[in-house]
């Protein structure tokens, strides 16, 4: 593993985000003043983000460069690639690169925020190169859990960077694309600088399967139900939910897609032709609480537990149109992402009080990854024959084993540049290294466009939800600034027990000591008043009881 050098890079690449982390996928490759962006994603906040639904890249990141973007590239349409850029799109110079489906789910995107695309987004296939500066980036198909998916192969001055993007190494994917592995050996056999991949499932041996590896296990499940068969999985899932549609014919059940992520989506990748669903097999949401249960297979957001997707509202028997009985089944299609099992197992024990059985990947075979496995990951380096190897896309162990595992099938040959978020790739005609840390950010979003959470209101949350708000309120003279009357004291999550009682019956006359103890002038000054009963109010606390809830005292005038 190569760090640091006094050299000048001809090229370089910036890990802005999914690089010791899953989702958030974004880097910038540089080529004098010519800078790519290469995907724009989101991931999914900590649990105890409270009230924050996405986290996206800071866009002053990218300005930090110095250096605009002059371009974009989209390796596929998942939301942990494309679901920042509504937020990095006035960075962006030129035009944004992509696959069909791709670009028509950013489209979709960047219109509900109002973002006129100005015939920006220019379609690619595989096969295709586009010339941006000094770079020509060269599209190749792989296989991935959606459809239009593609690697990058970046020409540059120096040499070949090859980024897989998301991929897997299926020999029979649904759309009967598979990964151009001709393609990806040409350029192994022509000499490649560098091949960043995709490492998320680097600890699991062996191949991830098909896709088809599935349908037996669902058509089972299928053709067993009495009632409603509710199939959850990521909407974006366009293969998985392609097979659920062709199940759903083989057994007699039509199709009710419920949740407005899955139907955008599906309606999205029907006008490209890229999913197929006859007419007839088609049942409206609205009809689902109608239909012959026997009858209906429900596609349903929802599989990582999320509290507003349509799941968990069916789960909780406030969804208008579907719910669940005890001759139904629900299915969990899709891999738990790592932080989302608790809220998971939420929905699932709320689907069992309702009486139906719940299925998960753990209890039968009704999901495969998208992501290559080790021995696909391994096949992948052994076609490119990388002289640089940079992991990316995972959480840092999976980096680390990755990289092992590069250093294994290489012998030894193929250096690795172990980076994470916010390190600068470099590379000359000499060689390539790790130069240190670039600035980097992420923004909490509460879901609108101007709904940023900063660090201070998280924090104030954080606090809010561990110990509480106590509020005082005195009403204190006008003309004296001393207090009138008993003290109103009000708490919420503040824990109420033998050890905390007693320090509430303190207050009012600490309050009272505080004010006594302020001169007539600092009396009238409210604000200051405000500030010393909340120091002193807090230091009781957490002196006492070891608490430290929000204090927000009152001052009224009479």
């Amino acid at each position: 593993m190569v760090s640091g050098s006094p050299r000048q890079p001809v090229v370089d690449v910036v890990l802005y985000g999914g690089v010791g982390e899953f989702g958030m996928n974004m880097a910038a490759v540089g080529c004098g003043d010519t800078r790519l962006l290469v995907d724009a994603g989101v991931t999914f906040p900590d649990s105890d983000a409270f009230g924050v639904d996405i986290v996206v890249p800071d866009p002053a990141a990218l300005r930090a460069d110095g250096r605009r973007l002059v371009a974009a590239v989209l390796t596929h349409g998942h939301e942990d690639h494309i679901g920042a850029l509504p937020y990095v799109w006035d960075e962006i110079d030129g035009p944004v690169f992509g696959s069909p489906l791709t670009l028509a789910l950013v489209d979709a995107k960047l219109r509900a925020h109002g973002i006129d695309t100005a015939g920006r987004l220019v379609t690619v296939a595989p096969g295709a190169t586009e010339t941006v500066g000094p770079l020509r980036v060269e599209f190749i198909r792989v296989t991935h859990s959606i459809p239009d998916s593609l690697a990058l192969a970046i020409h540059t001055p120096v040499g070949t960077l090859v980024h897989t993007g998301d991929f897997k190494l299926d020999a029979s994917p649904p759309d009967a694309e598979p990964t151009d592995r001709h393609r990806l050996a040409e350029l192994g056999r022509n000499g490649v600088l560098a091949l960043f991949s995709d490492s998320t499932n680097a600890e699991y041996p062996g191949t991830t399967g098909s896709e088809a590896d599935v349908v037996p296990a669902l058509e089972e499940i299928a053709a067993g139900t009495r009632g409603r068969l509710v199939v959850a999985t990521f909407s974006s899932s366009l293969h998985r939910i392609q097979l659920l549609v062709d199940l759903a014919a083989r057994v007699g059940r039509r199709v009710a897609l419920v949740g407005r992520g899955v139907t955008d989506n599906v309606e999205i990748a029907r006008g490209l032709g890229r999913i197929r669903i006859p007419g007839d097999l088609r049942l409206a949401e609205a009809a689902v609480r109608q239909a012959d249960p026997a009858s209906v297979l429900c596609i349903v957001t929802g599989s990582q537990g999320e509290p507003r997707s349509a799941l968990a509202r069916i789960a909780a028997a406030e969804h208008r149109h579907v719910d669940l009985g005890p001759n139904d089944v629900v299915v969990f299609s899709a891999r738990a992402i790592p932080g989302n099992r608790r809220a998971i197992g939420r929905v699932m024990n709320a689907v069992a009080r309702r009486g139906a059985e719940v299925i998960d990947p753990d209890t039968r075979p009704v999901h495969v990854s998208g992501h290559a496995g080790a021995e696909e990951l391994a096949a992948m380096l052994s076609l490119v024959k990388p002289r640089f190897f940079v992991p990316i896309h995972g959480e840092y162990r999976y980096l680390v084993r990755h990289a092992a595992l590069a250093e294994r099938v290489s012998g030894g040959i193929t250096t690795v540049l172990l980076g994470e978020n916010g390190h600068r790739i470099c590379f000359d005609a000499a060689g390539g290294w790790t130069d240190g840390q670039t600035a980097t950010g992420r923004i909490h979003l509460d879901g609108t466009r101007s709904g940023a959470v900063d660090g201070d209101v998280l924090r104030e949350r954080r606090r809010l939800a561990a110990d509480g708000v106590v509020v005082p309120v005195v009403v204190v003279d006008r003309r004296t600034g001393r207090p009138e009357g008993p003290l109103d004291l009000t708490t919420r999550g503040f824990v109420l027990d033998e050890r905390t009682r007693p320090i509430l019956d303190e207050v009012p006359a600490l309050v009272g000591e505080v004010i006594a103890s302020a001169s007539a002038a600092e009396r009238h000054d409210r604000g200051l008043i405000r500030e010393r009963v909340r120091i002193e109010l807090q230091r009781l606390f957490r002196r006492r009881a070891g608490r430290r809830p929000m204090v927000l005292p009152v001052i009224m005038e009479r």
